[in-house]
């Protein structure tokens, strides 16, 4: 199991600043039954833990002067806009004998012979799926082979999605997850909405003047 090592962080506020000058980041780790504790990781600990664990792997969480280990999940993670390092981090301990949701990403793995030999388009229509299961059995990734796109009646659904039967796939399985269409398909789908709209649009115009039309002529009607 992958470990993460963090410290009691007492500095608030501003003081966060200095923290992160030297190399950590301010952390918060709360769940349901455990006080929460204001904490601070080494950034470079976490930046390669994320690239193992995902935000959907149990990790083992071990705090300097605390005797027990912590079960967590990473919940979430702010990042600076502007350098694009993380300057906060929420880790969560959840009931282990208890199912959770969580996002899983989907990971596209090989070729569509339906895009190298036909010239197709492959799209992806998600790239991450809502599961549900208990915190140890969560998936860090599903992973989708698209080789199977042999032509353009060919997909992937969210029932051929490989899970394991402890983890429940919380979308219709009749979705599409991916599927190759033609060029022509795409350019024909891509202006379709225009055309609508200007149809749309000329219809509402017509249907104003003819309004017009009508209130004009009733006052001669009258008379």
């Amino acid at each position: 199991m992958l470990t993460l090592n963090a410290k009691i962080r007492t500095e608030q506020g501003r003081k966060t600043e200095e923290l992160r000058r030297q190399g950590f980041v301010p952390a918060v780790l709360y769940g349901p039954g455990i006080e929460n504790r204001n904490l601070a990781v080494a950034a470079k600990d976490f930046s390669d833990l994320l690239r193992r664990a995902g935000k959907t792997s149990l990790i083992s969480l071990k705090i300097d002067g605390v005797k027990d280990d912590f079960m967590i999940l990473i919940n979430d993670f702010s990042v600076d806009p502007i350098n694009d390092k993380i300057v906060h981090i929420d880790l969560y301990q959840p009931d282990l004998k208890k199912e959770i949701e969580a996002e899983v990403p989907l990971i596209f793995e090989g070729e569509a012979p339906a895009v190298k030999d036909l010239g197709g388009t492959l799209v992806k229509n998600f790239d991450e799926i809502t599961v549900k299961a208990l915190p140890a059995d969560l998936p860090r990734e599903i992973k989708v082979d698209i080789a199977v796109l042999k032509t353009f009646d060919d997909a992937v659904m969210v029932k051929d999605l490989p899970i394991g039967a402890k983890i429940e796939l919380l979308k219709n399985p009749e979705e599409i997850v991916a599927l190759v269409i033609e060029a022509q398909q795409i350019e024909e789908e891509l202006s379709q909405p225009i055309e609508e709209n200007v149809e749309s649009v000329a219809k509402v115009e017509k249907e104003k003047k003819d309004e017009v039309s009508e209130e004009e002529a009733a006052p001669s009607a009258k008379k």
